[in-house]
């Protein structure tokens, strides 16, 4: 399967906040969110990437539609989305599979409503499995298999249904440094096969540089967008390229400044990333 790209897959986030009631007895409102504008074009792969509390989970439950609560407009080529949908794929940090399904059956959960016939549906599957490289493991149940190879069950039920848009959540957050690693690999081949829209969050820069076109550095108190950076290096990517590094030490740089006390600009940057910063090798918070 290859999904074709065409002008259905845009993602426009336009002017998005988010408010909160505030928890503390002086009660109020929490701003989560302030004014997030995105534009994501068919078939290309955003990371948003910022540290904890900064909204960016919060954002992606708005994109999949659990909360109509919001200011401004989020469309789906350039239709307002209204509660969840087929068209919005999700995979979380945490697989959640059922445990009493096997990987199959797993898979199918996500082709419940889909109007397709039985063979349809199992046709489907088999190619999903095999896009993610799981023949042979078809009957086994989830405590049957590693962390790993149940995330990539995770990843086959979010494309199953055939998404216009698929949104990752943390895929790897809980998995081993190796695991994730080879993870990002093979998240970055279907992405290649597929071209279909894809939104991550995440909280590791390398992970958002290796995977995204775009990187969008994000802020907390209130969430917004600190800069754009355009990731401009051929796919598949290698950690070790000096182009690499130093887009990902750039965006890393944002995060070990982040303690200096400066206003916000009046508008996100959108720019290449600079020159890299040597020895910045991971963020930690």
């Amino acid at each position: 399967m290859t999904t074709s790209i065409h002008s259905s897959n845009e993602l426009d986030i336009r002017g998005v906040g988010k408010r909160y009631a505030s928890t503390q007895a002086s009660g109020g409102e929490l701003q989560v969110l302030q004014d997030i504008d995105l534009h994501i074009p068919a078939g290309r792969f955003v990371s948003i990437v910022g540290t904890s509390g900064c909204g960016k989970s919060t954002l992606l439950r708005l994109v999949l539609g659990l909360d109509a609560q919001y200011e401004g407009q989020i469309l789906l080529d350039g239709q307002a989305i209204s509660g969840t949908g087929r068209e919005r794929g999700i995979v979380f940090q945490d697989h959640r599979l059922f445990p009493w399904l096997n990987v199959e059956q797993n898979i199918a959960v996500g082709l419940r409503n889909a109007p397709l016939s039985a063979k349809e549906k199992r046709d489907l599957i088999a190619e999903h499995v095999a896009l993610v490289g799981l023949e042979g493991f078809e009957k086994s149940f989830p405590h049957q298999i590693s962390g790993g190879m149940a995330q990539r069950v995770a990843i086959a039920r979010g494309l199953v249904n055939r998404p216009r848009v698929l949104l990752l959540d943390e895929p790897f957050g809980a998995l081993d440094a190796l695991t994730r690693s080879r993870l990002q690999n093979e998240l970055q081949r279907i992405w290649q096969k597929e071209r279909i829209t894809m939104l991550l969050v995440t909280h590791d820069v390398e992970e958002a540089v290796f995977l995204g076109d775009r990187v969008v550095v994000m802020e907390p108190s209130p969430g917004r967008i600190r800069r754009i950076v355009d990731v401009d290096l051929p796919h598949p990517r290698n950690r070790s390229d000096p182009a690499f590094i130093a887009l990902r030490d750039d965006v890393l740089g944002d995060f070990l400044d982040a303690d200096v006390d400066t206003p916000p600009a009046a508008a996100p940057q959108h720019r290449p990333a600079a020159a890299g910063l040597p020895g910045r090798l991971q963020l930690a918070w």
